[in-house]
């Protein structure tokens, strides 16, 4: 495995998490893809490539767009609640989601389209410059381009900036490890709750996620919440939201927040119909039933499933009005002012007021 930090003269950046096979050829160690190389290929998310006797990250220090964006949009709504995020992401993806939202970027092929370039410490010194809490490895998958999301997440926490993984979370363990380590929030992606769903429309599998879910709960202090895109007629019948609640409450605890969002028809599922509200309603009043306490509504207007809810005396303790803030109830310490009860997460005294705007970033800076 080669672990080195410095770029290649042919100005690509080193890959970490590999290793040779006696046949040759060079296999990718960071997801259970386990991409297995000739010289020039590049694994399934496009961005990995075997260069000479190395692997090698092709968008270091390139991003398809910065934007700062609310908190609640990635979506994180007990992470800082109401603050400014610096969202950025790169290109490809290392799985094939037939339903992706984000298609144009994660399937991007095209790297003349990553126009914009900074280095770890310009992402950093523009958070900070923006007044922006936190920044977010997002759009595509932040797996993928570990390495940069590292240095930046290394050069955001000397600023005293925070760091957020928007992700499926498809990745090895000792890559797991080294990139969490780096990570102050995650949004995990739980597309479903059967391996047949992950194998077919995601080209991918259902435990390496499953894993990843259990060790951020029980092996770090990453404050992380669950987002479920359902699908009609996919992974949205009562019986899969059930056994997914189950294993959440079980597995990872009552107090994870679980956010299920609406599809809409795009990329290689442009006949399934969109998700109507009342699946989301459903969805959630079946998992607050199977006991999980903070459960979320996503892409539609819906006051109840956009509130955050005390856990004890059920008063609304957070009420938003899309990204927008309405009422924060909660004390210094992040209690409920009517019965005393802890609320899960991470918060200040008062949310913040960035509200629901989306502010287009230019950063200058080198590429490395």
């Amino acid at each position: 495995m080669n672990n080195s930090t410095l770029p290649t003269d042919e100005g690509a950046y080193p890959g970490r998490w590999w290793h040779t096979l006696d046949d040759g050829r060079v296999q990718c160690d960071l997801c259970p893809r386990d991409c297995r190389l000739h010289e020039g290929q590049r694994g399934a998310c496009f961005v990995r490539m075997r260069e000479g006797d190395t692997m090698v990250l092709t968008t270091y220090g390139r991003s398809s767009g910065f934007c700062i964006d609310p908190i609640e949009k990635k979506p994180l709504n007990q992470f800082y609640p109401g603050s400014s995020v610096l969202s950025f992401g790169t290109a490809g993806c290392n799985l094939a989601c037939k339903f992706c939202q984000n298609w144009d970027i994660s399937k991007s092929r095209d790297m003349d389209r990553l126009m914009d370039q900074a280095s770890p410490a310009a992402i950093a010194n523009a958070a900070a410059q923006a007044g922006c809490r936190s920044v977010a490895f997002t759009y595509n998958d932040p797996v993928i381009f570990a390495e940069y999301a590292m240095d930046v997440a290394d050069a955001c926490h000397a600023l005293g900036v925070q760091t957020v993984a928007v992700t499926a979370g498809y990745i090895h363990e000792q890559p797991r490890r080294e990139f969490f380590a780096k990570m102050d929030a995650a949004n995990v992606d739980l597309k479903a709750f059967t391996d047949d769903f992950y194998f077919k429309l995601t080209g991918s599998h259902l435990q390496p996620v499953l894993d990843t879910l259990v060790y951020l709960k029980h092996e770090t202090r990453v404050w992380f919440e669950i987002t479920t895109l359902l699908i009609p007629g996919h992974n949205d019948s009562d019986t899969e939201i059930i056994a997914m609640s189950q294993w959440i409450r079980k597995e990872l605890g009552p107090d994870v927040p679980l956010h299920f969002s609406a599809f809409h028809p795009d990329h290689k599922m442009p006949d399934v119909p969109a998700t109507p509200p009342s699946t989301l309603v459903r969805a959630r009043d079946i998992a607050i039933k199977e006991g999980l306490r903070y459960v979320y509504t996503g892409n539609v207007r819906h006051e109840a499933g956009d509130t955050t809810w005390c856990p004890g005396c059920q008063q609304p303790l957070i009420v938003r009005d899309w990204y927008q803030i309405r009422h924060y109830g909660l004390t210094a310490q992040g209690q409920c002012p009517h019965c005393g009860a802890d609320a899960a997460g991470r918060f200040d005294e008062r949310a913040g007021n960035f509200g629901r705007r989306r502010i287009p970033v230019a950063i200058q800076g080198l590429a490395v």
